[in-house]
C-alpha cells in the first residue's frame, strides 16, 4: 500500500507542477500579448502623428505655392498695366504737356474683364477726335 500511495502522490505532484507551469506559461503569454497590443497601438499613434505632420506640411507648401503664383501673376499684370500707363503718359507728354493737362486733350479709360484689359484712349486735336481702343490679353490662369 505504501508504494501505491507514493505513486499516487508522485502523480498528484506531477499534475500540480504541470498545472503551475501551464498557468505560468499562460500568464507569460497573456502578458506578452498585452505588451504586443500596447506596442502596436503606440506605433500606430506615432505613424498617425507623422502622417498628420506630413499632410499639414504638404498643405502649407501647396498654399504657399498658390499664394506665390498669384502674387507673381498680380505683379506681371501690374507691370503690364504700369507699362501701358507710362506709355500713355509719354504720349501726353510728347504733345504739349501744358495744353494736355490743362485742357484735357487726352482722356482714357480702362476696364479689366476676366483676363483682358480693355483700353480706350481719346485724343482731341482741335476739331478732330482720335479714338484708340484695344483689348490686351493677360496670361492669367483661371
Amino acid at each position: 500500500m505504501p508504494a501505491d500511495v507514493e505513486l499516487a502522490s508522485i502523480k498528484i505532484q506531477a499534475w500540480w507542477r504541470g498545472t503551475l507551469v501551464r498557468r505560468t506559461l499562460l500568464l507569460a503569454a497573456l502578458s506578452a500579448w498585452t505588451i504586443q497590443c500596447w506596442w502596436r497601438e503606440t506605433m500606430a499613434r506615432l505613424l498617425d502623428r507623422k502622417l498628420q505632420k506630413v499632410m499639414v506640411t504638404s498643405r502649407r507648401q501647396a498654399q504657399a505655392a498658390v499664394k506665390l503664383q498669384s502674387w507673381v501673376r498680380m505683379w506681371l499684370v501690374r507691370k503690364r498695366y504700369l507699362h501701358l500707363l507710362n506709355t500713355v503718359q509719354k504720349l501726353q507728354d510728347s504733345r504739349n504737356p501744358y495744353v494736355c493737362k490743362g485742357l484735357k486733350m487726352i482722356q482714357g479709360s480702362y476696364e479689366l474683364i476676366g483676363n483682358e484689359l480693355k483700353l480706350q484712349v481719346d485724343i482731341f486735336l482741335e476739331s478732330q477726335i482720335c479714338r484708340i481702343s484695344d483689348c490686351i490679353p493677360f496670361p492669367i490662369k483661371n
